[in-house]
Order: C-alpha cells, then sequence, then structure tokens
C-alpha cells in the first residue's frame, strides 16, 4: 500500500483530477464546457502513461458492454423505486441534479457519449485502477478506485452523485478486471448514461 503513495505519476494524475473536476463543478452554468475540457485533459493525461486493455473481441464487448450498462441502470432503477416505498426524500435532489448537470442541448449528448464516459474509463478504470492493481490485492484495488472516482464528485454538493458514482464506478472496476477491456467498459458507461439522462431518466 506504501508503494501506492510513492507513484508519483498516481498522485499527480489524482490531483489534477481533483482540481479539474472541482472547476467543472463550480459553475453550473457552463458546467459542459468545462467539465468537457477537463476530460480531454485527463485522457491526455492516461494515455501518456501507458496503454489500456484490449482482450475482447468486438462482439463481445458491444454485447457484454451493452448487457452490463442495461443491469447497472436496471440497479438504479430498483433503487430509486425502493426509495420511494420508504417515503425517503430524494426526488427534490434528484431533480436538482438533472436539472443542473444533466446533458440538455445536442452537443451536450455528444460530448457526453464521444468524451465524458469514454474518458472516465480511460483515466479512472485504465489508468487510475490499473496503477493501484500493480501494488495491491485486486479486490482492494478496485475498491480504492471507486472511492477515488466517487471523491471528484463530491463538489456536485450531492450525496446522491458520490453514491452513485461509488457503486457504478465499483461495477465497471469489476468488469474491467474480469474483461481487460477498456472499448466493454466504455460500451457500459454510454449505455448506462443514455439510459439515464435520456430514455429513462430517474426524475
Amino acid at each position: 500500500m506504501k508503494k501506492c503513495f510513492q507513484d508519483i505519476r498516481l498522485i499527480f494524475g489524482f490531483i489534477i483530477a481533483h482540481a479539474l473536476i472541482y472547476f467543472s463543478f463550480h459553475e453550473k452554468t457552463i458546467f459542459w464546457y468545462i467539465f468537457s475540457g477537463s476530460i480531454l485533459i485527463l485522457i491526455a493525461y492516461a494515455t501518456l502513461q501507458g496503454e489500456v486493455d484490449d482482450e475482447a473481441s468486438f462482439i463481445k464487448y458491444i454485447f457484454f458492454g451493452a448487457l452490463s450498462g442495461l443491469v447497472l441502470y436496471f440497479i438504479f432503477w430498483l433503487g430509486s423505486h425502493a426509495l420511494q416505498l420508504m417515503n425517503l426524500p430524494f426526488e427534490k435532489p434528484i431533480r436538482k441534479l438533472y436539472r443542473w448537470y444533466a446533458p440538455h442541448e445536442f452537443w451536450q449528448y455528444i460530448a457526453l457519449v464521444l468524451v465524458a464516459a469514454p474518458g472516465e474509463e480511460i483515466f479512472w478504470r485504465g489508468f487510475i485502477q490499473k496503477s493501484l492493481l500493480k501494488y495491491i490485492k485486486p479486490f482492494l484495488g478496485i475498491l480504492i478506485g471507486a472511492i477515488l472516482y466517487a471523491s471528484v464528485h463530491i463538489y456536485s454538493g450531492s450525496f446522491l452523485l458520490v453514491f452513485a458514482a461509488l457503486i457504478s464506478g465499483f461495477a465497471w472496476g469489476l468488469l474491467y478486471y474480469w474483461k481487460k477491456s477498456m472499448p466493454l467498459v466504455i460500451v457500459s458507461h454510454i449505455i448506462f448514461d443514455m439510459m439515464i439522462f435520456l430514455i429513462l431518466p430517474l426524475k
């Protein structure tokens, strides 16, 4: 575990991510402009550190990616309905999240598919998690990677978004470790985002 703190590239990348995502969430009216640019910087940083894994065939990564994205969305859908049944006050926070950070314009959906979803996976799973797994056991590395991914979402001011990032980050971390395929995880992330933002929003 000590070696993780001695990996300068890992620590520096994590600090950069926090700084960029902080500024992204700082001004809601221009969130998608700053966030898209921030993710492009993180993609560039991650790709300079090494290659990501790509061991699945085209058919496999499309199939498992789409399936896992739908399953993850269904888990979130069940969770939202369970909260409704328990009469917990979550509807207003969810509506705020959609109003503040969900894509609303066509170019924002393009940025979501072509920049945000791929970039988050390339950086957080392809770089951060992969770096952690050099030093610690898989389950712990995946869990810590998910916690680090969730940690940058604190600047949104929403516990729900942090929790959602933790759950989805852990799921995508497991998927990446299992299938060793970055395209597969990117497809999963895109399908999940399209379901939750466009096709069947949870608000």
